[in-house]
């Protein structure tokens, strides 16, 4: 009788735990789910998936470079023209390339430099007078009957950059026997129009970012990718696999000329900058190529 008590007892308490447990279930799916308890953006999502392949993306440091391992090296400075049609993802509305230096500088993550050499690093007060011009405008005020001046703060149209300036060291290394190339900066350059007539001034760059520091920030961004939405490249990945256009405007030289200084005033000034830029090109391709024999 004894043991019959404790088996009833038994069967009914686990009977009861599933009883318990079934009305849980119930509960938890029968749970509303409200705007005040998941944010929007939480709940909906404009893809099939959250895609976290380059938010999460480490970028691997450099290759270790011994300086006796470098047997020659030059220093190359190109144009980057985003209204070619291969660098148009620069210009991609969503999140154009300057849209991301920009957020990069204002968090704090990047130093941005005065000069391509890297020696004077801009304050937070000329970055704020570079980015943004303030207009002023008067208006009459009727409710005090005085005239008043109104201080307008306008922000820098990404639009407005059309260039962009690129400083590399192209060195053969002797431990790998390889002809390898690095940027050292990223320059946005932004042309200057006459107020009166419209006609260009001159183009200058804003400032100078520090690719190698800069690099493992811009591997957590996406480039647009007009073949495939998925694919998972990110702004590191272009700038390292040569994923753009660009013409050289000048190469290290004893007199730090550009191209457009040593052929100014010639007739075809235009056309053999280019063909000089192309002999650059050539040249640093047959430094390797010489190198071998077959």
């Amino acid at each position: 009788m004894k043991v019959f008590f404790v088996r009833s007892l038994f069967l009914f308490i686990i009977g009861m735990l599933g009883v318990v447990t079934l009305q849980a279930q119930v509960a938890e799916q029968e749970t509303v789910i409200t705007e005040s308890s998941i944010p929007a953006e939480d709940l909906y999502i404009d893809d099939i998936v959250r895609k976290r392949l380059i938010v999460d993306n480490r970028v691997l440091p450099y290759d270790h470079v011994r300086e006796a391992d470098i047997a020659w090296q030059t220093k190359i400075w190109r144009i980057v023209d985003t209204r070619e049609k291969t660098n148009l993802v620069f210009r991609y509305p969503e999140k154009p390339f300057f849209s991301i230096i920009r957020e990069l500088a204002e968090n704090g993550d990047i130093a941005l430099f005065k000069d391509e050499k890297f020696s004077e690093i801009l304050s937070p007060e000329e970055l704020d007078n570079i980015l943004f011009s303030v207009d002023t405008s008067t208006y009459f005020d009727y409710d005090e009957y005085v005239e008043k001046v109104k201080v307008v703060k306008n922000e820098i149209n990404w639009e407005d950059i059309k260039r962009y300036r690129l400083k590399e060291v192209w060195f053969f290394d002797e431990e790998s026997s390889r002809m390898k190339v690095r940027i050292l900066g990223i320059a946005p350059e932004k042309d200057e129009y006459d107020d009166l007539t419209g006609e260009l001034k001159y183009s200058l760059p804003l400032f100078y970012i520090y690719y190698p520091e800069a690099r493992q920030y811009l591997g957590k961004y996406r480039v647009f990718n007009e073949f495939n939405d998925v694919a998972p490249m990110a702004w590191s990945d272009l700038f390292e696999s040569r994923f753009f256009t660009s013409y050289i405007y000048k190469k290290s030289n004893v007199n730090d000329l550009t191209l457009k200084m040593m052929y100014e005033g010639y007739d075809r000034a235009g056309i053999d900058r280019l063909l000089e830029s192309d002999k650059i090109k050539q040249e640093l391709f047959n430094f390797e190529h010489d190198l071998w024999s077959y």
